[in-house]
């Protein structure tokens, strides 16, 4: 299955745990390759982002490796 990148940008991102990440703003890649590399999620207002690797926004890094499903919400490994 197919899904347009443009489709994902401003997704709700949650844990399996049911844990409320914040909203999908942008996907990296790797441009030689064109394998997928992270997600940049910006925060919710409740969640410790010193617990998370950061980008110069402020918006949270996470493997593209752990994302477990896509549908309504993006829901990522604990």
């Amino acid at each position: 299955m197919r899904i347009p990148e443009s489709e994902l940008r401003g997704k709700t991102v949650m844990t399996e745990g049911g844990l409320l990440i914040g909203i999908l703003r942008n996907i990296t890649m790797d441009q030689r390759t064109g394998e997928l590399k992270s997600l940049l999620v910006e925060p919710s207002e409740d969640i410790d982002t010193r617990l998370y690797h950061l980008d110069e926004k402020g918006h949270i890094i996470l493997d593209f490796d752990s994302v477990k499903s896509v549908k309504d919400v993006i829901i990522v490994k604990d």
